[in-house]
């Protein structure tokens, strides 16, 4: 079977995981998923991620999920732009997650990166997901 959005996919196991209370969730590898997962260990919404190799081009990410005092680090977290309706924004129209509490994790010329870092080397993208 085909999948028609992996980050999706890598966004719902993530949630998942956390509902559940995994320590940590897999899932196949992708340059996409991977800059994603640097700007949430960045801001500090997971604990970090490891990449294992099977060879034959198969690969598999294994995220490390973080909580405080038991509860997810990451409330909400859900995807923008889908492969059926794409949501670009330029430097000036960047949506702020609950009032700057969260972050919206753009794809730009520059690279995957936050809202507040693209806001800094202005330059707007596809909105890929918010997290809060």
């Amino acid at each position: 079977m085909t999948m028609t959005d992996p980050l999706g996919d890598m966004l719902t196991r993530i949630r998942n995981g956390a509902a559940r209370r995994k320590s940590s969730v897999t899932t196949p590898a992708s340059k996409l998923r991977a800059r994603v997962l640097d700007v949430l260990q960045a801001e500090g919404y997971i604990r970090g991620y490891s990449q294992t190799d099977y060879g034959n081009g198969k690969s598999e990410i294994e995220i490390e999920l973080k909580y405080y005092e038991g509860a997810s680090v990451i409330r909400e977290i859900g995807r923008v732009s889908k492969p059926g309706r794409r949501v670009y924004v330029s430097v000036k129209s960047i949506p702020q997650v609950a009032n700057g509490l969260g972050i919206t994790i753009l794809s730009t010329p520059k690279g995957v990166m936050a809202d507040h870092q693209a806001r800094e080397q202005n330059v707007g993208g596809e909105v890929l997901c918010s997290v809060f």
